[in-house]
């Protein structure tokens, strides 16, 4: 076996996540090392949007690859002229460009030798982490910190039953005739109108959809969290039949998109001596399902922390700079506000189609700085509350039924 020095910190993982929180220590001037079983430079297979504001607001706005102006959503039943009117957001969204945005955070990783290893199990001993991998090496550090995803079996956590995923089959392709409009971005189409009575009563998709310019679109169908998770065969015959209906076919593939990830998953132990960071920290929004820009946003904080307690207090072990990292990364308000959200997905989970509509379309008439705060988790603690006050006063009854658990769906 192979032992490595004492380094300050090991990251384990090489997606989003990893690389935001090692590019921040590594910006710190810490000793850092990384592990992964694959190389950081693979490309990541999904896409990752999000409201441009948050990227205007941390001046990272050139990582987007498109930004639209044009965003909207239908809530409608799609049988009538009405039920064809979208609601706009008035909004910028954005796709990131994967390529521009992991290379920048892999250059603020220059100089870092990656270890390209499986990690097969972590001990605890004099202060240190010691993670063991499959081919026999050893590596160790002050604190270790788990970035690989929300499957790691190294963060322990509640066992609260099943999890409830989201999960989309999408499509970059060229189409007979536009799937959105020019230089349009949608939201979220609940319109119903190509299921038939059977599909109705089954978990609700929407569409998530936008033009890319030069008749290049990307449209893909998405189910809102659900256990056990409509199955991306489901969600493919969905889209064919939505496409269809509007008399829409696939002429050319050029990637195909399959995601599946937890929405409800409960929030790690935080006194366990193993820091977690990104899917396997519970950070993926209950509500939206977003996660990058809470990854740019919280991880320097959290480096800084670390940080200062490895230069300040140099005998903490492990456990020590651990429990200041936990503390950092889910403040008691952000727990709260987890929890207020993880409701709330517990209430939308037994909502039916047309009630889903009904609430969508009266969320969607709240304050804008109400909405896009909620959806990004930027909302302060006691705001959010406010939010969720007024979205209950002006739902209809049905919604607010739903909301207190009384529906009948």
């Amino acid at each position: 076996m192979k032992l490595e020095t004492i380094a300050d910190v090991l990251v384990m993982g090489a997606g989003p996540a990893a690389l935001c929180i090692t590019s921040e220590l590594i910006q710190q001037g810490l000793d850092v090392r990384a592990l992964a079983s694959h190389s950081p430079e693979k490309p990541w297979p999904n896409t990752y949007g999000i409201w441009a504001k948050e990227l205007d607001e941390l001046g990272m706005s050139s990582l987007l690859s498109h930004r639209w102006k044009d965003t909207v959503s239908y809530f409608g039943n799609g049988s009538t002229t009405d039920g064809d009117i979208p609601i706009t957001h008035d909004f910028d969204y954005g796709l990131f460009d994967q390529a521009a945005f992991q290379n920048s955070l892999l250059k603020k990783c220059l100089g870092l030798d990656w270890l390209i290893e499986t990690a097969e199990y972590i001990r605890y001993f004099d202060k240190i982490t010691e993670v063991t991998c499959a081919s026999g090496n050893a590596y160790r550090a002050r604190i270790v910190i788990d970035a690989s995803g929300h499957r790691s079996p190294f963060i322990r956590r509640p066992n609260n039953g099943s999890v409830a995923q989201q999960a989309a089959y999408g499509v970059v392709g060229r189409f007979n005739s536009p799937p959105v409009e020019k230089d349009q971005f949608v939201l979220m189409d609940f319109r119903p109108d190509h299921l038939s009575e059977q599909e109705l009563k089954e978990p609700p998709s929407f569409l998530y959809a936008m033009d890319f310019g030069k008749e290049l679109f990307f449209v893909e169908e998405t189910s809102l969290a659900c256990s056990p998770a409509v199955s991306w065969k489901t969600l493919k015959k969905r889209l064919d039949s939505r496409l269809a209906n509007r008399g829409i076919e696939i002429m050319e593939i050029l990637h195909e998109e399959h995601c599946l990830f937890p929405m409800n998953l409960p929030l790690p132990y935080r006194n366990q001596p193993l820091l977690a960071f990104g899917g396997s920290a519970s950070m993926v929004h209950p509500a939206s399902g977003y996660m990058v820009g809470a990854l740019l946003r919280r991880a320097p904080a959290l480096a800084k922390k670390l940080t200062e307690s490895l230069s300040i207090e140099p005998a903490l072990d492990s456990a020590a700079l651990a429990k200041k990292g936990w503390k950092v990364l889910w403040t008691a308000e952000l727990v709260q506000r987890h929890r207020l959200y993880q409701y709330g997905l517990n209430r939308l989970m037994s909502f039916d189609e047309a009630l889903l509509r009904s609430f969508f379309e009266t969320f969607f008439r709240l304050p804008r700085n109400d909405w896009s705060g909620f959806l990004a988790n930027t909302l302060p603690l006691h705001k959010l509350i406010l939010v969720m006050i007024r979205l209950f006063s002006i739902s209809p009854l049905k919604v607010k039924l739903g909301m207190i658990g009384l529906n009948r769906s």
